[in-house]
């Protein structure tokens, strides 16, 4: 069986996801559970066997130019060679102690050619750029900017965590809706009903949020998990909720700006937390102008997803090298380890 297809994933706080095209096959997966941690960092043994899953269980999209149904589908090609793949991973390069631990299980499991593993900011930066320069701001369920010609130019802003940084990203967005709706719980000053009523909706008690959030260990995809209820209390009008969204618009805007340096004005985004549409983008793009009016935006081409596709094509073929600490590139003739990791600005 010839090693022809790609497959392109994207980890992020959400969970993971991927591309494939394989045989005249366009393909996707899924798995939304949180990604799996060992004592703060990625656990990236658990990594390799969930993304082996996702990728197994890919659904086709689209076979030879069809819709794939029940006819043709022993015909489809089982997604377990290929000549290269893409991981973008968040928390790379901090969380992630040895991205060696993926080729090793990954480059064995599909027959590798070629593995590039990634931060996710550099998968969200070519999906929404493709390979051109500019600043992507990427948010899901935290926030990382990366601002680069992906040559000499390296600018990254936040991607702190949710304790530290993040501002503006679905767990903080998350984290102001629930505080809110606690000061309304307690008679507090500052409080909205309209997001206790979704609290309590989505969570129950407040003694129930309070043991998932400090006990479950992912207490950041849980933040995150009540972003879309505050996006629908601002959407009816509630005060508090509109305020809380437009916060968040004007940090993603001023983490843009800090990752523009050196760099022609064009923005673009990615990630989950821009479904909230004009919620989030009427702040960010004015926070974006008013320190830099010429500042450009680009609506993004695809997704994470894609952005790890094309760099696994791109790989492939030699046009991708380690250049820098948030891009690795392991191949079946050279697997060296590249430097140990290290933030740059």
């Amino acid at each position: 069986m010839s090693r022809s297809g790609f497959a392109g994933v994207d980890v992020g706080g959400g969970g993971i996801r991927a591309r494939i095209e394989a045989g005249g096959v366009i393909a996707h997966g899924e798995d939304s559970a949180p990604v799996p941690r060992d004592g703060g960092r990625v656990d990236l043994d658990r990594l390799a066997a969930r993304i082996t899953a996702v990728v197994e269980n890919a659904t086709p999209a689209r076979f030879a130019g069809f819709e794939a149904g029940a006819a043709g589908r022993d015909a489809l090609p089982a997604f377990d060679r290929f000549a290269g793949m893409a991981v973008g991973v968040t928390g790379l390069p901090g969380l992630v102690k040895d991205p060696g631990t993926l080729w090793r299980a990954l480059g064995k499991r599909f027959d590798l050619d070629t593995l590039v593993v990634a931060g996710d900011m550099v998968t969200t930066h070519v999906g929404a750029l493709g390979f051109r320069p500019g600043v992507v701001v990427a948010a899901g369920t935290g926030v990382i900017t990366l601002g680069t010609d992906l040559n000499d130019v390296w600018n990254q802003a936040d991607g702190w965590g949710h304790l530290l940084g993040d501002y503006g990203g679905g767990a903080w967005v998350g984290m102001q809706g629930l505080h809110a709706a606690l000061r309304a719980h307690d008679r507090r000053a500052g409080g909205s009903t309209a997001l206790l009523e979704r609290m309590t909706a989505r969570f129950g008690d407040p003694l129930d949020l309070v043991a998932l959030v400090y006990e479950s260990g992912s207490a950041a995809h849980h933040l995150a998990s009540f972003a879309p209820y505050v996006a629908e209390a601002a959407r009816v009008g509630d005060p508090v909720a509109r305020r809380i969204w437009t916060e968040a618009g004007r940090q993603l805007g001023q983490t843009a700006v800090a990752a523009a340096a050196a760099l022609e004005p064009v923005f673009s985004w990615g990630g989950r937390l821009f479904d909230a549409a004009d919620l989030l983008m009427k702040p960010f793009q004015a926070t974006v102008r008013e320190s830099l009016p010429g500042a450009r935006f680009a609506p993004p081409l695809g997704t994470s997803a894609d952005g790890a596709l094309a760099l696994a094509k791109a790989a492939a073929d030699g046009s991708v090298r380690p250049r820098h600490p948030f891009l690795y590139v392991f191949t079946r003739t050279d697997a060296t380890d590249a430097p140990p990791p290290r933030r740059t600005r």
